[in-house]
């Protein structure tokens, strides 16, 4: 049996780049692995995790769920801190991975935080294993073109920076999209593609899947930052 890669997923489009990627490179990505963080998290995306189990479906590939409990329990007091607590269960899953498989090693989606890729990095040292970020130090706008023209269909399912009002919530992430967060990156300083949690999305349909997955939801407001409220989700 070929060595096999974990892809780390939350079915956003960075990790979803990746894992195509992966797939694209003849990567032997046996496995998906999802972290379900409890609150706002340093090390993960947030919203609607629980649609991975939909898009693994769809892709075709086994789905590992990570539930680290309440991260806000931890006796973190600073940001690094908090994302060293959050690795742990990541870490722990793909040991006890590492006991059944031969494990090559884990495809992220990080673009330029590393105090993201330093810790998975990291990680994969003390596991002896290898990282595979294809969006590392990438620029964003390329690669957002990248992602829509080998027709990867993205969805904004949550924001949260100043320039991004209501109207973004269930956009579709395409050029026209592009070229107004570009506008938004001179003006604000938003990040193109959402790095610094501005925005984050999740991936409907894509050359790596089967099928589409079909959203039904509700937009939540606060004045100043948002999301979707998925009301109902099945593939089509």
């Amino acid at each position: 049996m070929a060595s096999q890669w974990v892809s780390l997923f939350s079915g956003g489009k960075d990790s979803s780049w990746a894992l195509y990627q992966a797939l694209e490179e003849g990567l032997n990505v046996t496995h998906l692995l999802t972290v379900h963080p409890s609150d706002d998290s340093y090390m993960y995306h947030v919203p609607a995790t629980d649609l991975t189990a939909l898009a693994a479906e769809s892709i075709g590939v086994e789905l590992v769920d990570v539930h680290p409990g309440d991260l806000e329990a931890t006796d973190a007091t600073d940001s690094g801190e908090q994302g060293d607590a959050e690795l742990e269960p990541l870490e722990a899953a793909l040991s006890d991975l590492q006991s059944e498989i031969d494990l090559a090693g884990v495809t992220a989606g990080a673009i330029e935080s590393e105090f993201q890729t330093n810790r998975i990095q990291g990680m994969c040292d003390r596991l002896g294993i290898d990282l595979f970020a294809p969006l590392w130090q990438e620029d964003p706008r390329e690669l957002g073109e990248a992602m829509i023209d080998a027709g990867f269909e993205i969805t904004l399912i949550q924001v949260a920076a100043h320039g991004l009002d209501e109207s973004w919530l269930g956009r579709t992430l395409d050029y026209d999209a592009l070229d107004e967060l570009e506008e938004l990156n001179e003006k604000y300083g938003v990040h193109i593609l959402g790095e610094g949690g501005e925005f984050e999305t999740f991936v409907t349909d894509g050359p790596h899947m089967d099928r589409p997955i079909e959203l039904e939801y509700e937009t939540e407001w606060d004045g100043t930052r948002g999301s979707l409220r998925i009301t109902d989700a099945s593939l089509g």
